[in-house]
């Protein structure tokens, strides 16, 4: 009966601690964009961070685009049920933090649990200036690309040109777009292209930087991208339509498809494109470079960070938002964000990782990709700011289609946005 006693109680205790540890795991919400082979590798990150810390679990959530999760982060955070951690544009950023919503990340990088001073030091600057709002670290570097010149060597090799010397500046490109580009059978038409491009607001804020230009002044209270190095980085991408007649407008995913099917011999897009690339088989030697530059070699990184909310309602808030630094941390370590660089093509965030052994055979295979990483040695970030992220939008829909469309001139439609920028930041 003794032994019976015992056993019993054992089973009770044993009972007593699944019990607690049921109740005691910390359950997660993540909101994110990634569809598609990204998504993919992001669920599969979650699922390995949650079997690696059983005390955790997280649920990812993909919002399908970034607008739709722009817009319901928006009403999460109006009605009080926001995700623990979500993706986030710093100009979104700014809005969580004039509302009050976020947890500086600072928080947990200063803490107990945080990260030493040579591991800050392991982050690109730039991508710690992305999360950094009123010189408080607010969020943390999630997902992050920078563009690339994706070139066909076969097509340079029988056009007499080096195929490991790809374009290095705007000269160079103009004079390589103008071999490549060829009327084959003599009817009028151009049957090969140097290069296309569809109307993107990153492409000219990448020029602009190059020619020596800023799309705002420091305190970002001022527009400058209708300087005049804003109207020779236009007119630059213009020329390539109506006076050299090396490129063509195309829309999509047109671009990136005839580039596969090689109509096309160059074409800039983003450090991403390559899994799509792969995903559509590649027929011939890819050559992957940093874009031309011009009188600096100045570039914008694109991407989101991500952002711990507030949540002052729930009484599990505290360990919430300690599990999900936990995660963040996790994931930006140099293994994990090395990983995530593998799967996706975006950019690692700590320099160590460039050590890793799988992103060095990529090196082998595609010679320029190093180079194309470096350029996070000279990369900035977009205007942190609400008002900019509204400005973008109307760049691309007023400014750029139109000028490339002969409709405007560049001088005029940038300085007409400027004008409606200015409006719009006296109204903040």
């Amino acid at each position: 009966m003794r032994k019976l006693a015992i056993l019993f109680l054992i089973i009770m205790l044993l009972i007593g601690c699944s019990s607690e540890k049921k109740t005691t795991k910390i359950e997660l919400e993540f909101w994110h964009a990634m569809g598609g082979p990204l998504g993919d590798a992001l669920t599969k990150l979650v699922k390995e961070f949650n079997k690696t810390h059983p005390h955790i679990f997280i649920t990812d959530i993909n919002m399908g685009n970034y607008t739709a999760l722009s817009q319901k982060l928006m009403a999460a955070i109006v009605a009080n049920t926001q995700p623990d951690l979500a993706q986030a544009y710093e100009a979104w950023i700014a809005k969580f933090i004039q509302g009050n919503a976020l947890v500086p990340i600072e928080k947990y990088v200063n803490g107990p649990n945080g990260l030493s001073q040579k591991e800050l030091d392991d982050f690109y600057p730039v991508f710690i200036k992305s999360s950094t709002f009123n010189d408080t670290l607010f969020a943390f570097p999630f997902n992050k690309s920078v563009r690339v010149l994706y070139y066909n060597k076969d097509m340079f090799y029988v056009n007499g040109l080096e195929v490991d010397n790809p374009p290095a500046t705007w000269d160079d490109f103009i004079r390589i777009g103008k071999i490549l580009t060829q009327d084959k059978d003599g009817d009028g038409r151009n049957d090969q292209w140097g290069t296309t491009f569809a109307t993107n607001a990153w492409q000219f804020e990448n020029c602009l930087l190059e020619a020596g230009g800023q799309l705002m002044n420091e305190d970002l209270t001022e527009p400058l991208f209708n300087s005049k190095y804003g109207v020779e980085a236009l007119n630059y991408l213009t020329d390539q339509l109506n006076k050299y007649k090396i490129a063509y407008l195309s829309t999509g995913y047109d671009g990136q498809n005839d580039f596969l099917a090689s109509k096309v011999g160059m074409v800039e897009g983003s450090s991403v494109s390559m899994v799509y690339l792969h995903k559509g088989g590649i027929p011939f030697n890819l050559g992957m470079a940093p874009v031309p530059h011009f009188r600096t070699k100045k570039n914008i990184i694109s991407g989101t960070n991500i952002v711990i909310f507030e949540d002052k309602k729930d009484e599990q808030a505290e360990k919430k938002q300690e599990a999900a630094w936990e995660f963040i941390k996790w994931f930006t370590s140099p293994q994990q964000t090395a990983k995530w660089s593998n799967m996706t093509y975006y950019m690692p965030v700590r320099k160590s990782a460039i050590k890793d052994a799988e992103i060095q055979k990529k090196f082998e295979k595609y010679p320029g990709l190093k180079n194309v990483y470096d350029q996070l040695n000279y990369a900035e970030v977009e205007p942190q700011t609400e008002v900019w992220f509204e400005t973008r939008k109307l760049l691309e829909e007023q400014v750029i289609e139109k000028v490339f469309r002969n409709q405007m001139s560049a001088k005029k439609a940038l300085d007409d946005l400027a004008e409606k920028m200015k409006k719009m930041l006296a109204e903040e």
